[in-house]
């Protein structure tokens, strides 16, 4: 008798990835990550993408409804790019840029997934200044990566935010600060790892 098999779901057409923000699209972890996507068999394609203070030359991050809307078309445009709609995307950044993409998710932008990188509870000493009101939104599933020193969010705050994310979260820690500094493999790796299982 043939064996039968659980049909897979619809995997992920391509990622969206934004930078934290003091940085750009081409700060190296995004890099890390694309270059590691592109090693798949079949490739991911990555939209490395700049928001619009950056394109602009200013320093001051832009406030959620303006990311949130340059998120939207950019994911638009991407899909549109790849013949898929936005829920073929995935959606994720670093710090900043995660959180925007979390956001937008949660105000209602289909996605098939989230990548949040050293995503941002509170400002560092600022625990009560949490940032996590719509993470009860995301219904989609989640990757998080943080460091085991990050001072915008231990990990066992981390641990503590995401039970209320509805969607499946899958969540690594792995050893450094909010930067992760020489970890872009590890990150890249844990990027690749869960998006091939979706």
């Amino acid at each position: 008798m043939p064996e039968t098999t659980t049909p897979r779901s619809t995997p992920p057409r391509g990622l969206i990835l934004t930078p934290g923000a003091g940085a750009s699209r081409d700060h190296h972890t995004l890099v890390a990550v694309e270059e590691r996507l592109a090693e798949l068999d079949p490739p991911l394609p990555v939209e490395r993408v700049d928001f619009p203070y950056r394109l602009a030359g200013k320093r001051m991050p832009d406030r959620p409804p303006v990311a949130v809307a340059h998120l939207r078309a950019e994911a638009e445009r991407f899909a549109a790019a790849l013949g898929v709609g936005t829920d073929r995307l995935l959606l994720g950044g670093r710090s900043y840029g995660g959180r925007m993409c979390s956001m937008a998710v949660a105000e209602g932008l289909p996605a098939a997934g989230l990548v949040l990188l050293s995503y941002p509870l509170h400002p560092p000493g600022k625990p009560e200044k949490l940032r996590v009101e719509h993470l009860p939104q995301l219904e989609v599933p989640v990757l998080l990566v943080s460091g085991d020193r990050d001072p915008f969010g231990t990990p066992a705050e981390l641990a503590e935010h995401a039970a209320t994310i509805p969607g499946p979260v899958t969540t690594v820690v792995l050893p450094g600060a909010h930067d992760l500094r020489g970890k872009d493999a590890d990150v890249a790796a844990a990027v690749a790892d869960w998006a091939s299982a979706l």
